[in-house]
């Protein structure tokens, strides 16, 4: 199961998150987030994969991010389109790039793990992930947002689960929001053959960005029991 905490920022913070054994670092690229990474910090996941989180971003800034970055995941949490998720994989499809031996090239020849982030609040909602099936690794369901503030995730707030019991993609996902140190029993009891990890985020967090090791330190020993 992918332990992943998204919204990492701090050098200091990074390195004590990763020290726990989780599999995924999230890094957001959105500058409407509190979470929102400027700047590289001084200290990146070397263990846990980098995911870098977008909003309706540009190929070209999703690029830069991916070399800059070294990112092992692309998380796509706006309104991206099918045509645009082909013409983002057909860029690190690039023959080019397999007979260049420069590091950016190096980076590009192989294409990140793909994510769609999609919000949920009804069982409606589920059948937007039909014109994404098959064409990205992973789905996040993550809870529908009420007020434009939160748009994209961060509400700290949980969706109904039940209604994942409808989801009958091929498509493995990530169970999101508002996942709190309270639920380590709850995920134990939440079962679908196609859950494949889970995004922790705000309810560990002292301030945005700055996530609260002992809080995840002890979610994760009850969790992996």
């Amino acid at each position: 199961m992918i332990i992943k905490v998204c919204g990492m920022r701090e050098a200091d913070n990074i390195r004590a998150v990763e020290a726990l054994g989780v599999d995924w670092m999230g890094f957001i690229f959105w500058s409407g987030s509190s979470r929102y990474v400027a700047e590289s910090p001084s200290y990146l996941p070397i263990k846990a994969k980098r995911v870098g989180v977008f909003v309706d971003a540009s190929i070209d800034d999703i690029l830069q991010h991916v070399i800059e970055y070294r990112l092992d995941v692309i998380q796509l949490h706006g309104h991206e389109t099918p045509d645009y998720i082909q013409a983002l994989r057909a860029v690190f499809h690039a023959p080019h790039y397999d007979n260049c031996n420069c590091p950016t090239c190096k980076t590009l020849a192989t294409m990140p793990l793909l994510i769609k982030a999609l919000p949920i609040a009804t069982n409606e909602d589920l059948n937007s992930a039909n014109v994404y099936d098959g064409l990205v690794d992973y789905f996040l369901f993550d809870t529908k947002a009420t007020i434009s503030t939160a748009a994209y995730g961060g509400t700290g707030c949980q969706f109904d689960w039940t209604i994942l019991d409808k989801y009958e993609g091929n498509t493995p996902f990530l169970l999101c929001g508002g996942i709190g140190p309270d639920d380590a029993k709850r995920l134990h009891d939440f079962h679908h053959p196609l859950l494949a990890g889970i995004d922790l985020n705000s309810r560990f967090e002292q301030s945005p960005a700055l996530k609260d090791i002992t809080k995840l330190k002890a979610f994760l020993y009850e969790y992996n029991q």
